[in-house]
C-alpha cells in the first residue's frame, strides 16, 4: 500500500492541503525474477487505473495486474479520489476533470520505474485519464514512460452519459455504485455535504447535472461533459506511443468515438469484434482475453516520432 501526495486540491475545499491517493503496489513475481543474489530482471513498472465506481481491487485489475506481475513486471493499481478505501482521505469530491492530481501522481510513480519502461493503464474512465495524460506528456513529462494504452476509453463523455442512461440494466448499476460512493462521503463529511436530493432523481443525465451545478463550478452537465472530452485535433500534439484496444459491440463507447481520431504515427487503434465493456472474455475455451492482448501491446517496440 503507498499513499501519494497529489498537490494542491483543485476543488478549492482544502487549497493549503495536498491531495493524497492511494495505491497498491506488487513486484514482479519470484519465478520471473534472477536469483536472489542477483539484480531485479523486472521488465518494468506498469500502473494500472481503474474505471469509474471501479478500484484497484475491480476484477479486471486484478486480473489483469496477476497476469503482469506474473510475466515479470512490477504493478501499481492506483485509486482515483473516492473510489475503494479513499473517502476519507481528501474533503473534495471526485471530479473526471480533475486530470492535475492524476498527472502529479503518475509523475512520481513513473520516477519510481528507476530508469525501466513505465507503461500506464487505464479502462474506461481510466482509459480517458490515460489518453489526457498521454497528451498532457508532452508538456509536463512524465519520467520513463514508454507507453500508454487505453481500454474502452471515454472519449466522449456526453454520448457514453447519453448510451449508459438508455441501458436500464447499467444505469441501475452506477446510479447504485454512484450514491453509495456519496453516501460514504456524506458520512465522514456531514458538515459539508447533503446529497439527499440526489436519491430522487433516476438518470445519471440529471444526477450529474445537479451535482456539478452545485459543487464542481460548472454550468451544469453539458459544460462539465465537454471539459473532459478528448477532441480529434488534440491528437496531433501526442509524443508518446498511445494503444487505444476497444471493443465494437461495447454497448457505452461506440466504435465512432475513436474512428474521429485522426491517423497519427505514434497512435495505435485496435477495435475487436467482441469484448464489451473491458469483458474480452472467451467462452470456449474459457478466459480472459485481456492479460494476453495488454502483454503483447508491451512487448511492442516504441515508435519513435
Amino acid at each position: 500500500m503507498v499513499l501519494f501526495d497529489a498537490g494542491p486540491d483543485h476543488t478549492t475545499l482544502d487549497p493549503d492541503r495536498a491531495v493524497r491517493l492511494l495505491g497498491f503496489f506488487t513486484p514482479a513475481s519470484e519465478t520471473s525474477r534472477a536469483p536472489s543474489h542477483a539484480p531485479s530482471l523486472s521488465k518494468g513498472l506498469a500502473m494500472l487505473l481503474h474505471g469509474w465506481e471501479g478500484d484497484s481491487h475491480s476484477a479486471y485489475n486484478l486480473v489483469l495486474g496477476s497476469a503482469l506481475v506474473r510475466a515479470g513486471y512490477d504493478v501499481i493499481r492506483l485509486n482515483l479520489r473516492d473510489h475503494g478505501p479513499t473517502h476519507h482521505l481528501n474533503r473534495g469530491i471526485f471530479f473526471a476533470t480533475l486530470i492535475e492530481e492524476v498527472h502529479a501522481v503518475t509523475q512520481r510513480v513513473g520516477l519510481l520505474a528507476a530508469g525501466k519502461p513505465f507503461f500506464l493503464i487505464g479502462a474506461s474512465l481510466g482509459g480517458s485519464f490515460a489518453v489526457r495524460m498521454a497528451l498532457l506528456h508532452a508538456r509536463r513529462p512524465i519520467p520513463n514512460l514508454r507507453r500508454a494504452i487505453a481500454i474502452n476509453p471515454v472519449l466522449n463523455p456526453r454520448r457514453t452519459c447519453i448510451l449508459l442512461d438508455s441501458h436500464p440494466l447499467l444505469r441501475r448499476y452506477f446510479r447504485r455504485r454512484w450514491l453509495d460512493s456519496l453516501r460514504k462521503k456524506q458520512e465522514l463529511f456531514p458538515e459539508l455535504y447533503d446529497f439527499t436530493p440526489l436519491r430522487s432523481i433516476r438518470t445519471i443525465w440529471e444526477m450529474t447535472d445537479c451535482l456539478t451545478k452545485s459543487g464542481a463550478h460548472f454550468n451544469g452537465v453539458e459544460e462539465y461533459l465537454n471539459a473532459y472530452s478528448v477532441k480529434p485535433r488534440q491528437i496531433h500534439d501526442l509524443n508518446t506511443n498511445l494503444t487505444i484496444l476497444s471493443a465494437a459491440n461495447d454497448p457505452i463507447i461506440p466504435p465512432c468515438d475513436i474512428a474521429a481520431l485522426p491517423p497519427h504515427p505514434l497512435l495505435q487503434v485496435h477495435i475487436l469484434p467482441y469484448g464489451g465493456h473491458v469483458g474480452y472474455n472467451d467462452l470456449f475455451p474459457l478466459r480472459n482475453r485481456l492479460p494476453e492482448l495488454i502483454e503483447t501491446l508491451l512487448e511492442q517496440e516504441p515508435i519513435k516520432d
